[in-house]
């Protein structure tokens, strides 16, 4: 901010050396968490070191630190892939990124559910200016909605989180978790009502149906930068429901445990079904991005009201995997340009800015890098999204929800069986008619137009997308490290007791 926009290369520097930084700190944190074997560490900072019940703590075990890297990896494509253009249609598009970055990580941080309101608004108050980065008629009012659903969501954040103090004094996760079991029943219904309202909030903001009716208008007007970045803010809402109900009503939470998982599950099967028809009936490659996002929200949502460690696992997994793969597809919908689905009504030209304003356009903007794009390239992008979007052989996607399919046909006779059975159906059937989508939408944007021109894209866009997707590739084969990582995160967020001895008693130890 303080730099401005006329000094554009000191501008773009500052803003690759802190997401190259914030990868590298992830990764550290990563490695951190992963200490000590299968046991891992739980690392705690209580700022001030004050009281437990009272403190500003930010908590890492290994679920949080996955959060982070994923985080990390789409705040360095992002950054990269905008500076070449669509940073500067307007002014502070890289500031408010490193703000949406430091909102991301305090929200996947924080141990406190106030905190993670502040964090939580922070973040959106960056995604608001995001949105509308580039004005135009088309950005106003999906970007009134989007922030008006927020601020009703955050509402109901602050009066869920209301009751749950007025019941028991703390909202520190930890301490939450140790005192639950043990809250009397005259007030426990109280505290169930506040959970309750908490837990609308988060399938708001995580777009869960009939919540979710924002999200592909919304994520289709921004600019497809901010987009790819915005793929991650629904899984914050699922990750804030992942941990409440694994650690504060887990199996120790006494008559409170399980609360409210069937209807984790129900919304997840419904938010499934309404995403893979979205994907059907859109016309587009945005909103088919945005739609497949409402269908990894549905599949994770159903996942994890199960409480399966190999099925959190592959939730986990399939949640990493497929949040990179729309990042990738909305980047790739903003260099194959109108035709595929990317409409700019009004695109901006030089006559349109005053080139001594900070922030905007400029002569030597158009002497920036730019290449003819063969067709062939675009369209190996396309193939790679399409695959790992769909679930389909032999990307990680398939071993995503081939590694959920494995824990649900084999879940034993009892009160979820049927639950598993037709999750496991709607996870194949998913996957097929999102490969109809996809495929349909390819062949209108490579074969219906014979004429078709290829289009000019800048290096700055595709280079950062191109090494996204060669790392997804890469992941096909080298998937044993990651994936067991992940699946020590799994068997850690589902044993919370040693989360709760690291933050209660201030120690960051095994």
């Amino acid at each position: 901010m303080l730099v401005g926009g006329r000094r554009r290369g000191v501008e773009a520097g500052l803003a690759l050396a802190a997401s190259f930084a914030t990868l590298i700190v992830a990764l550290l944190l990563a490695g951190a968490a992963d200490q000590a074997g299968g046991q891992g560490l739980v690392l705690t900072y209580r700022l001030g070191d004050w009281p437990t019940n009272v403190a500003i703590v930010l908590v890492a075990d290994r679920l949080s630190a996955l959060m982070v890297l994923l985080a990390a990896i789409l705040g360095l494509l992002n950054t990269a892939s905008s500076l070449s253009r669509w940073a500067r249609l307007g002014p502070y598009y890289t500031a408010l990124s490193q703000f949406l970055m430091m909102g991301l990580n305090g929200a996947f941080l924080t141990g406190d559910l106030f905190n993670l309101f502040v964090f939580f608004e922070i973040l959106l108050a960056a995604s608001y200016g995001l949105l509308l980065h580039g004005s135009g008629d088309r950005r106003v009012a999906p970007g009134l909605h989007y922030i008006v659903i927020n601020l009703a969501a955050s509402l109901l954040f602050l009066v869920g989180v209301s009751l749950i103090f007025g019941v028991t004094g703390t909202l520190n996760m930890a301490a939450l978790a140790e005192m639950v079991g043990q809250v009397p029943p005259p007030t426990r219904s109280l505290l169930h009502v506040g959970a309750s309202i908490l837990a609308v909030a988060f399938l708001v903001k995580a777009a869960a149906w009939p919540l979710g009716f924002w999200l592909p208008r919304a994520y289709d007007a921004a600019v497809p930068p901010a987009s790819a970045m915005f793929a991650i803010m629904t899984k914050v809402g699922i990750y804030a429901l992942l941990r409440l109900s694994l650690l504060v009503f887990g199996g120790e939470a006494g008559e409170s445990a399980g609360l409210g998982r069937e209807w984790l599950f129900f919304a997840g099967v419904a938010t499934l079904a309404v995403g893979v028809v979205g994907m059907l009936a859109a016309r587009d490659m945005r909103r088919i991005a945005g739609y497949s996002l409402l269908v990894s929200v549905g599949t994770l949502l159903g996942a994890i009201s199960f409480g399966d460690t190999a099925l959190l696992a592959g939730a986990l997994f399939y949640m990493f995997v497929s949040t990179l793969g729309a990042a990738a597809f909305y980047q790739l919908s903003g260099l194959i340009g109108p035709e595929g689905g990317d409409a700019f009504e009004d695109p901006p030209t030089l006559e349109a800015y005053d080139p001594e304003d900070d922030g905007l356009l400029t002569e030597d903007d158009e002497r920036a890098v730019a290449i003819p794009a063969p067709i062939g390239i675009l369209s190996a992008g396309f193939l790679i999204c399409t695959l790992i979007i769909a679930g389909i052989p032999p990307l990680p996607g398939f071993m995503a929800k081939f590694a959920m399919l494995g824990p649900l046909l084999q879940e034993p006779e009892g009160p979820m069986s049927g639950a598993a059975a037709l999750l496991a159906a709607l996870l194949v059937g998913s996957s097929l008619l999102a490969l109809i989508a996809m495929a349909r939408a390819g062949i209108q944007i490579w074969w219906a137009d014979p004429g078709r021109i290829p289009p000019t894209i800048r290096l700055g866009e595709a280079a950062p997308l191109g090494a996204l997707l060669f790392g997804l590739l890469v992941l096909t084969f080298a998937i044993e490290g990651p994936y067991t990582f992940i699946q020590r995160a799994a068997m850690q967020a589902l044993a919370p007791s040693q989360y709760s001895s690291a933050v209660v008693e201030g120690e960051a130890g095994p």
